[in-house]
């Protein structure tokens, strides 16, 4: 197996529209993902964000400590049942391209990118001819390793995320602490086995493969819900959503770490 990872710096000079990149077909004209997995990166923030000196999910552009790099993690991980490109920018505007083999997870990261207002970039083929089990692990791995290298040093951020989503029937509750200490507790109810072809026993193994690279605490509880496909979609967007809280900068903490011991990384 063969993974990489690396922050990209979005500095002044950096930031520049590429020929070599395509348009999500949007009405944006500004921020673009490359049409291969290998192209430029993407510029990440609005004019009008810009100005007021806010990122794309509520982030200050600058800390008042720091005016270090962009929160972008881009993650490469290829082994012999699967290869997968991830790029999220914590500080996006819920721009999406996922193409991972598996149609129903392509929707859900979907509601990643668009709830969380994170820009996300999944680009994946495995032994889906087999099952869904390798792609959807392994894209779960290279996200939490993303969101753990976008994170940095965790300065300045709320660290915590509580929300809770309805989605017509269904209900679900999402509580995380991005500590550095994996730990899932999944309590959903997901009647079926299958919602089209996506077998619903990967739910909680995409979320436990994410907290695992990621450091992420994360408890997931169903509160209502008779229709699988709701009770799934209502806990990627509580996720999302309460993902977007716990990174989002507490201003007044003046970049300082939100711990009592003064550091917050992977175990």
């Amino acid at each position: 197996m063969t993974t990489t990872a690396r922050l990209v710096s979005t500095s002044p000079a950096g930031l520049s529209y590429s020929p070599a990149s395509k348009s999500l077909g949007r009405a944006s004209g500004r921020v673009s993902f490359p049409a291969r997995p290998y192209g430029a990166l993407l510029h990440l923030s609005s004019p009008l964000m810009a100005s007021a000196g806010i990122g794309g999910n509520g982030s200050p552009n600058a800390r008042e400590d720091s005016a270090g790099p962009s929160r972008i993690g881009e993650v490469k991980r290829v082994t012999k049942e699967t290869n997968v490109h991830v790029r999220i920018n914590l500080d996006g505007t819920g721009l999406a391209e996922c193409s991972t083999g598996i149609p129903f997870l392509d929707h859900m990261l979907d509601q990643l990118a668009s709830h969380g207002l994170f820009d996300v970039y999944v680009k994946a083929t495995g032994d889906i001819h087999i099952d869904d089990h390798h792609s959807n692990e392994d894209i779960a791995l290279a996200i939490g390793t993303a969101l753990l290298q976008g994170l940095g040093d965790r300065k300045g951020i709320n660290r915590f995320g509580h929300f809770t989503a309805p989605l017509d029937e269904a209900a679900v509750e999402v509580i995380l602490d991005l500590s550095g200490r994996p730990h899932l507790s999944c309590g959903l109810d997901i009647p079926t086995e299958r919602v089209g072809t996506y077998d619903t026993q990967l739910v909680e193994h995409f979320f436990q493969s994410l907290v695992n690279t990621s450091g992420m605490t994360l408890h997931i509880r169903q509160l209502a819900g008779k229709n699988s496909h709701h009770i799934i979609e209502a806990s990627f967007k509580a996720f999302a959503r309460a993902l977007r809280q716990a990174t989002e900068y507490d201003l007044r903490r003046r970049g300082t770490v939100p711990s009592s011991k003064g550091v917050l990384s992977r175990s």
